[in-house]
């Protein structure tokens, strides 16, 4: 009975020490890691700085206007009766506004915009930037249009229950006057085990025709990465994640791998036997007539080299601060639950870091991976650009992400400019890896969030 005791005591501290309160502020957990530079305003207690409420966009008079009613029947959910959503479009420089009606998702729900670097108070984040909307209630999201390139929304309350059934959309903002070639988006989402392309299994036509120039937007909102080539012609990769490719080359038989999260539009121009764009051998898109299918390519496109090199705009070299984001796993407890769980820097869920930043800072950040599992990694509210991979630079064009796919056992440094001040989520977008811990968050000094996250505060973003 004694050698139990020695045994069972420390695990039930253990387990003990790990539950977490029935509601929390995120500025109260984990490990505050300044990057090296020193420690500014942080702790919200301190009443002190300006709410992520009120971090808004300050344009007037909404060009752009569009009501998305969110439904649950049985596990699928809907917006505006369509999963996936209907597809939001508009043009650089446009103020969108979107209404988010709750007719009857229990949980409550959201909208996060994947990749378009909103107002921190237009984020979606679920007790991060706003109260889960409750049945019957509304949340008005508004920010100003200003990238170009193809994005996608989605629920960040439960989100690894309520994106894998289907309360998500794609957006896409275009510059003045088009692409150039004809425009077609291909949502990618499995359901039930099952590859779709907007919401189509199997092959989904599109009407072109041979010798019309075509862009593909390829939006990955699954779990894991998912390559994706063209069979019957060769094609160039002009954006990756929204952000253009500088000098892309035409390229064939090679895969491009977009990880869950990811986007990567690729032009063409359809040849006369017509071609399908691949979406992991599954599900295609198939442009103009019926091509012959091909199996994956053994080689992959190496964004690293890829293209022509371009100013990013500042310089990584001169960073004052840096970060470590090392992903591990071992067992313990988190939130009274024993398991294996994903650690960050070593630590469980919710001693992980805090990255602190102030507004205009050059951040370079490690990421480097030692798992045992791939982990797709989504900054939100900022596009990064990748450095180096495992040690060996970029050489082509630059390479600006927000969504970043981390095999085991690799390193990537990335660099970003602090440029969008609020509180914004830095997780796996493997979403129920996020859900098991894998969440650090990234704030800037002087800024707070009056929203909780906890099941008294009804806001669980994963």
């Amino acid at each position: 009975m004694g050698a139990t005791l020695v045994v069972l005591a420390p695990l039930a501290w253990l387990q003990q020490a790990s539950l977490l309160p029935g509601s929390y502020s995120v500025m109260d957990m984990g490990v505050v890691d300044t990057g090296g530079a020193a420690l500014g305003h942080h702790r919200h207690e301190d009443g002190v700085g300006r709410g992520v409420d009120t971090i808004v966009e300050t344009a007037t008079d909404p060009v752009v206007h569009v009501e998305l009613a969110a439904r649950k029947d049985g596990d699928r959910y809907t917006l505006n009766g369509t999963s996936p959503g209907p597809e939001i479009r508009v043009e650089q420089g446009q103020l969108v506004e979107v209404r988010l009606v709750n007719e009857s998702v229990p949980d409550g729900a959201t909208l996060h915009w994947h990749g378009v670097d909103v107002p921190n108070s237009a984020d979606g984040v679920a007790g991060v930037t706003q109260d889960a909307v409750p049945v019957g209630g509304s949340f008005t999201y508004r920010f100003l249009a200003r990238q170009v390139g193809t994005f996608w929304y989605h629920s960040h309350q439960l989100s690894h229950e309520q994106v894998r059934n289907g309360l998500l959309g794609a957006i896409v903002i275009t510059p003045p006057g088009g692409v150039g070639a004809t425009d077609v988006t291909a949502l990618v989402h499995i359901y039930d085990g099952t590859r779709t392309v907007n919401g189509r299994a199997g092959d989904s036509p599109a009407a072109v025709g041979p010798g019309e120039r075509v862009r593909v937007r390829v939006v990955n909102t699954d779990e894991g990465p998912m390559p994706v080539w063209v069979s019957g012609s060769e094609f160039r990769l002009v954006a990756i994640d929204g952000t253009e490719v500088q000098g892309p080359t035409p390229v064939r038989d090679v895969a491009v791998l977009v990880t869950a999260g990811a986007r990567a539009d690729l032009e063409l121009v359809v040849p006369p036997g017509g071609a399908r764009v691949e979406m992991g051998g599954s599900a295609a898109l198939v442009l103009g007539a019926a091509s012959a299918r091909t199996s994956r390519p053994a080689r992959t496109l190496d964004p690293l080299s890829y293209g022509t090199p371009a100013d990013i705009g500042f310089d990584p070299a001169a960073a004052n601060r840096r970060f470590d984001y090392v992903i591990g796993r071992r067992p313990g407890f988190v939130d009274g639950w024993p398991g294996v769980w994903w650690t960050i820097n070593g630590g469980m869920f919710p001693d992980v870091p805090m990255f602190v930043v102030a507004e205009g800072d050059v951040v370079r950040m490690r990421i480097e991976n030692t798992s045992g599992e791939v982990h797709p990694m989504h900054l939100h509210g900022h596009h990064a650009v990748v450095l180096s991979h495992n040690g060996v630079a970029a050489t082509g064009s630059p390479w600006w992400v927000d969504s970043l796919d981390v095999p085991d056992g690799e390193m990537y440094e990335v660099a970003f400019r602090a440029d969008n001040p609020g509180i914004w989520v830095d997780h796996c977008h493997n979403l129920p890896h996020a859900a098991e811990g894998l969440m650090a968050h990234l704030m800037y000094e002087g800024v707070t969030t009056p929203y909780r996250v906890g099941h008294e505060a009804g806001n669980t973003p994963e």
